[in-house]
């Protein structure tokens, strides 16, 4: 099977993926100075309470945007599952859709992987946006090709800047409201009211632009854990896909093994 990697700046998702399933995932707190035995020790643990082993991994693949975690993630690959790790964007691994923007070789990973994974189960335009540490918008023709986008400071990064600079505001925890009122009676409803609708209202107005200015119908997929948050309240998606990102290591390696085939 394969092991799909996803390092993000926040987390990193390993998943094992069969005939294009995820099987299993798991996920730890990113630290790039975490090292490949670190991640073998707990990887392991993991697989065999699913009922696998670390002979079912055949292939591994990474997805990163954060460098200083890629080469421990190569060594975990070469040396506990002895296999090269292809890695998303590089060599053999080469992005197989068009990244028309001005700076291609600064698109991320994760965004490229999004853009590739949407285009496969979406036709059509397609805003995708990825609750992540950032939350992006990312544009997708409808030929697949990636158009550039948006980048907005994460919801969480937002709490943790509030919290951080006022010193009498707690730290709450991120919910949908109970109901549709943006008139807090307390501090901590002010500060949900702030965060939560102050981001719904980002996103439709920034949505209304992109759509405006694509000047086609489009389809608005979410991606990352957040995504199911801002269902509640409102219709802002046309689909949520929680494993977006992993589905695009998977699809990536699938065509990398097809072209070595043919």
């Amino acid at each position: 099977m394969l092991l799909a990697i996803d390092a993000g700046n926040t987390n990193v998702v390993f998943a094992l993926v069969g005939k294009g399933e995820i099987r299993a995932r798991w996920r730890i707190a990113s630290d790039p100075r975490r090292t490949a035995d670190e991640y073998a020790v707990w990887l392991h643990q993991l697989l065999e309470l699913e009922g696998y082993g670390k002979g079912d991994v055949t292939a591994v693949i990474i997805g990163t945007v954060v460098p200083r975690a890629l080469h421990n993630l190569q060594v975990l690959a070469s040396k506990y599952f002895h296999c090269e790790a292809l890695v998303a964007g590089e060599g053999k691994a080469a992005w197989p859709l068009a990244l028309d923007v001005d700076e291609p070789q600064n698109v991320g990973a994760d965004r490229a992987l999004n853009a590739m994974a949407a285009h496969a189960k979406h036709k059509g335009d397609l805003v995708v946006i990825d609750f992540g540490t950032a939350t992006t918008f990312d544009v997708v023709d409808f030929d697949g090709a990636y158009k550039g986008g948006i980048i907005a400071p994460g919801l969480n990064l937002s709490l943790d800047a509030l919290v951080a600079a006022a010193a009498k505001l707690p730290r709450i925890a991120i919910e949908a409201p109970e109901d549709t009122s943006v008139i807090g009676r307390t501090t901590e409803s002010q500060m949900l009211t702030g965060i939560y609708w102050g981001y719904v209202a980002m996103i439709e107005g920034l949505l209304a632009r992109l759509k405006a200015e694509i000047g086609r119908p489009v389809d608005v997929i979410a991606t990352g854990g957040l995504a199911p948050l801002f269902e509640r309240h409102g219709k802002l998606f046309d689909a949520v896909e929680p494993d977006l990102t992993v589905q695009g290591l998977s699809l990536l390696y699938e065509q990398v093994t097809a072209t070595q085939a043919a």
